[in-house]
């Protein structure tokens, strides 16, 4: 078996760097050229099909099915003359990863003659099978039918010899099986709520949009070593291994100089997404070896959504082509740092404002402060959907990590915006004095732009950071659909911005408050009821576990402790609120996320004892049987002073028995407690489970296979090691 090993290394070291042709094109002209944009559109349709698809866009119009026709005559055409051949629906179920069913354009008319039928029906809804999806219990696996429906704020974009068309993804009943639709939803919800209150500061406002930037952090390792490990291969990382003698603790990997096949990788992946409208725009080393990172400008959320997923899909074939393989895992390696996916998230208007954004005069920094200070309220009241909505098996090996924000859901604002929120937290209760009046507005509102000029500081310890004109959601995994955060963000940030007019309208009608009064009234009380949400310590730090407890903060560190929220009152209330989920959808996601997490671990507990079992002992075996000749033969020639010259070796025969012994005790035992779990009926018991009786034993298994990873022969040794996989260039 270790021959397998070392043949992947001599390939390794055998490559020849892949060459990258730069296209002929610039960046700039490049971009968006397999896109079918609205500006493209225009060459392709008639103009009144060309105006509904502009209005479907930007107001949410329907389409008929004679411009629905038109569209996707246009469409087909555009797509053919980009070599297309074929069509499908991409969409996004709750699997995690993308899915799409590919169609050819072609068509037999008789007589020995074809076309290239495309038409508005098949561009509006198709039909996959959804039975094969997870449903949570919406589907049975005999009700087959389940719909996709276009997408149009999502532009279609050709991929290979497909043009690939965004869509939803429902149920026959009409419940959302995918991640975009709840998204959506939320989207709307908030662009209502946040446009009323913009309308305060602005009467001009007419919609608001959430924008998101995302940075997606991965590691690189070549593709013939990572098949020559099975556990990398089918769970995505390394399930035993020791730690290399050299990992990342000379810090000199982070922001280095890109290692030549990375940066061909980098290059070849920014052109592939250029030209479908990914507007990536940094690549940089990270910190642990082998781990980079790519992030793009910002963009509406939706879209930024879409783009994400597609990224992920495009890194894996690129990769491929560069003989390297993409690990999204958040914890691929033990004791080197694992990998997320930073959510930066805002609100700005059709006037061209970004709410979260202070601008040149009191009024603007108060527009500031109530979407700034509802945000804060939003997280502080639904902290614990916010956990939720970033839990998985993988994310538990990264959250409370050295690296990674604590699973404590905790706001970090700087110093100096801590002082404005207490000077408004001083402000006496009631109608504002001029005086007071005039001291914030000018005193404390007024320096808000200077104040974040200076406020550069970013604590990397805090799951929910603001960062100068926006939030940064640090916590979110990097193999996670970013749809899923930015769905439960958007909602609980509508419901805090609904429940501010509210209280705010009833300021001024029953109290006859000015606006800024009620307005900083609201505020004030905000301030005081969400302050235990904000940190501006060590996340990492026990003493912060301790205060988070002392306030009443939760610590879900298991994926299975954290899921429980989203099925509870609050959670469901919140959403039926906003129609982004019913009850039935809900329910779903819950069961289907405990499923994913059990099979995940169960995948995982197979894996670990196939290799430890048939891969670790018997090479144990085998290296311990060469000392017991060694000693046998050293009994030969020095008799009875053998001892003296032996004593070392047979140390380590009983030393390799005894990490042997508790393997095999400890596999057996994980394997009952796996076989006990099974049969358990309830998927949150189950989950509980796995998490508790027999997860624990993944740690326990590999210290005793680690251990001899360091005793045994090298050449010996059947699994690829850490030190090949990080440093092998």
């Amino acid at each position: 078996m270790a021959t397998i090993r070392f043949q992947a290394l001599q390939e390794t070291l055998n490559r020849k760097p892949v060459a990258v042709t730069e296209p002929s094109l610039r960046r700039s002209e490049l971009y968006a050229s397999n896109v079918f944009t609205t500006s493209t559109a225009k060459h392709y349709m008639p103009k009144e099909a060309y105006n509904a698809v502009v209005d479907a866009i930007t107001h949410g119009k329907k389409i008929d099915r004679k411009v629905a026709d038109q569209v996707a005559s246009g469409m087909k055409a555009w797509a053919i003359s980009k070599g297309a051949t074929h069509y499908t629906h991409w969409f996004q179920p709750l699997t995690g990863t993308t899915a799409e069913k590919h169609d050819a354009f072609f068509e037999p008319v008789g007589d020995g003659a074809a076309i290239d039928k495309f038409d508005g029906g098949q561009l509006v809804q198709q039909e996959p099978d959804a039975s094969s999806f997870p449903s949570g219990g919406i589907r049975n696996t005999f009700e087959a039918r389940g719909y996709t429906a276009w997408d149009p704020t999502s532009p279609a974009f050709v991929m290979g010899t497909t043009l690939c068309i965004p869509t939803v993804f429902v149920s026959y009943t009409g419940e959302a099986l995918d991640n975009k639709t709840p998204l959506l939803r939320a989207l709307q919800s908030i662009d209502q709520a946040a446009t009323e209150v913009a309308r305060y500061f602005d009467k001009n406002v007419n919609k608001v949009i959430c924008t998101l930037g995302w940075e997606q952090e991965y590691f690189l390792v070549d593709s013939a070593l990572a098949a020559s490990r099975p556990d990398l291969q089918m769970a995505g990382r390394l399930l035993l291994g020791h730690e290399a003698a050299k990992g990342q603790q000379l810090e000199d990997h982070y922001f280095g100089s890109i290692p030549d096949r990375a940066l061909a990788f980098m290059r070849e992946l920014e052109i592939e997404c250029i030209s479908l409208s990914i507007p990536v725009k940094t690549r940089h080393n990270e910190v642990a070896p082998n781990q980079f990172e790519i992030a793009p400008l910002y963009e509406e959320a939706n879209l930024a959504v879409d783009h994400n997923s597609l990224l992920m899909d495009v890194m894996s074939k690129v990769a491929a082509r560069h003989n390297l393989k993409v690990l999204l895992h958040e914890k691929p390696f033990a004791g080197i740092n694992g990998s997320g996916k930073h959510n930066n998230w805002s609100m700005g208007t059709d006037t061209g404002v970004n709410l979260l954004s202070p601008g040149k005069t009191p009024k603007s920094n108060l527009m500031f402060l109530s979407f700034f200070i509802s945000t804060i309220k939003a997280v502080h009241d639904y902290a614990d959907l916010l956990r939720a909505s970033i839990a998985s098996a993988n994310n538990d090996h990264r959250l409370g990590a050295n690296e990674a924000p604590p699973a404590i859901i905790s706001v970090f604002i700087g110093q100096q915006l801590t002082a404005v929120l207490d000077e408004l937290e001083r402000v006496t209760d009631g109608n504002l004095s001029p005086e007071e009046k005039t001291e914030l507005k000018l005193n404390v509102v007024g320096k808000i732009p200077e104040i974040l000029l200076d406020n550069t500081d970013r604590n990397r310890t805090s799951p929910f950071a603001f960062t100068g004109n926006k939030f940064e959601f640090r916590a979110v995994g990097s193999s996670a659909n970013c749809a899923k955060p930015m769905m439960v963000l958007s909602t609980i940030v509508a419901q805090q911005l609904r429940e501010f007019k509210a209280e705010v309208d009833a300021l001024i009608e029953k109290k006859k408050m000015k606006k800024d009064d009620a307005i900083f009234n609201v505020l004030r009380e905000y301030v005081k009821a969400s302050k235990k949400i904000r940190f501006e310590g060590d996340g990492y730090s026990d003493d912060w576990v301790e205060e988070a407890k002392k306030r009443g903060l939760n610590n879900f560190k298991t994926t299975p402790e954290a899921l429980k929220v989203q099925v509870s009152k609050q959670a469901i209330d919140l959403y039926a609120a906003h129609a982004v989920m019913n009850k039935v959808e809900i329910e779903a996601r819950y069961e289907i996320e405990l499923e994913e997490y059990i099979k995940r671990v169960q995948i995982e507990g197979r894996i670990l004892g196939d290799i430890a079992t048939n891969h670790v002992i018997p090479t144990a075996i085998a290296y311990q049987n060469t000392l017991i000749a060694n000693v046998r033969g050293l009994k030969e020639i020095f008799e009875k002073d053998y001892t003296k010259y032996a004593a070392q070796q047979i140390d380590l025969v009983k030393s390799i028995s005894g990490h042997i012994g508790s393997i095999i005790s400890d596999v057996d035992a994980m394997i009952e407690e796996r076989k006990k779990a099974n049969v358990i009926d309830h998927a949150d018991k189950k989950a509980d489970a796995y998490c508790n009786k027999v997860k624990p034993y993944f740690d326990k298994i590999r210290y005793h296979c680690d251990k001899l990873e360091l005793m045994v022969d090298d050449e010996l040794w059947p699994l690829t090691k850490y030190r090949e996989l990080l440093f092998t260039r």
